[in-house]
């Protein structure tokens, strides 16, 4: 093999290796994307939290590469797969949700329990190497974390979070009902398992 074959040889592998992190871990399993099947499940209203009966939530369980970079591979994959990341940091503590934007939570540190769906809601615990993909008005809040618990917070693009701790209005009902959504899983980087388990809208 050539320098310059060599050469491109290595460039086409680190693009492979910066664009599908997120499927290392499965493939190490025997893993295919087709039979990366997140758990689901809807939240209805709850009090103030509207929740979004329409989108499940999902909750990949270890598609993250467990490495010393697994923040920098995270973010690389997200942006790769339409779902650009915005922050990294934790949870907050509190009750709330997001009515402008779709969230990719990506734990790349620790593990925490999160209560869903607002008050009395639905307890989960996740661990580093999971991801949770919250539709739009979905209520989150940190029950406790370990002091490691790091995430990796994507959205779709041009959509920006904002922190909501009261009923929505009628404007933002709306803008929960009707946000578009990358046609792009943001864990496969391919349209499954998203648009089987999230209707796509024309």
């Amino acid at each position: 093999m050539s320098v310059d074959s060599r050469r491109d040889f290595l460039r086409v592998i680190s693009g492979i290796a910066l664009t599908t992190p997120l499927l290392l871990s499965a493939a190490a399993r025997g893993e295919t994307v087709s039979r990366i099947t997140p758990e689901h499940f809807r939240l209805s209203a709850n009090g103030w939290v509207p929740n979004n009966p329409n989108l499940p939530v999902l909750l990949y369980r270890q598609v993250l590469p467990l490495s010393d970079d697994i923040t920098q591979h995270s973010e690389s994959a997200f942006q790769q797969h339409g779902w650009p990341p915005q922050w990294v940091a934790g949870v907050f503590n509190f009750h709330h949700y997001h009515s402008t934007a779709h969230e990719v939570l990506g734990f790349v540190g620790g593990e925490a329990k999160l209560m869903l769906g607002g008050p009395g809601g639905k307890t989960v615990t996740v661990h580093a190497g999971d991801v949770a993909l919250l539709p739009a008005g979905t209520g989150h809040c940190n029950l406790g974390s370990s002091d490691d618990f790091l995430v990796v917070g994507a959205y779709p693009p041009d959509q920006h979070w904002d922190i909501c701790r009261s009923a929505p209005t009628q404007a933002m009902q709306k803008s929960i009902d009707t946000l578009a959504y990358p046609h792009q899983d943001p864990v496969s980087g391919q349209a499954q398992p998203l648009m089987t388990l999230w209707d796509a809208r024309a």
